[in-house]
């Protein structure tokens, strides 16, 4: 299986923190020298490892927004 490369291009929030250090982070990220995407994911503590996540272009995260704007909490 070969490398994924990315490049954190901006860092824009912690989602959330579970007890063993790991967080949940919304993050604009070039995956393998393509155009930035934004990511959700967990990251652990250094950042040197991962979790599986979502990747939304601007269009998606947009249209994710407006679908979060309609829920009454």
């Amino acid at each position: 299986m070969s490398d994924i490369k990315f490049e954190i291009i901006k860092k824009i929030g912690v989602l959330s923190t579970s007890a063993s250090g790991w967080t949940k982070q919304l993050n604009l990220i070039s995956w393998n020298d393509r155009d930035p995407k934004y990511d959700i994911r967990e990251w652990s503590p250094g950042g040197e490892k991962m979790g599986k996540g979502v990747t939304l272009s601007k269009e998606e995260l947009v249209a994710l927004k407006e679908l979060l704007n309609r829920i009454k909490l």
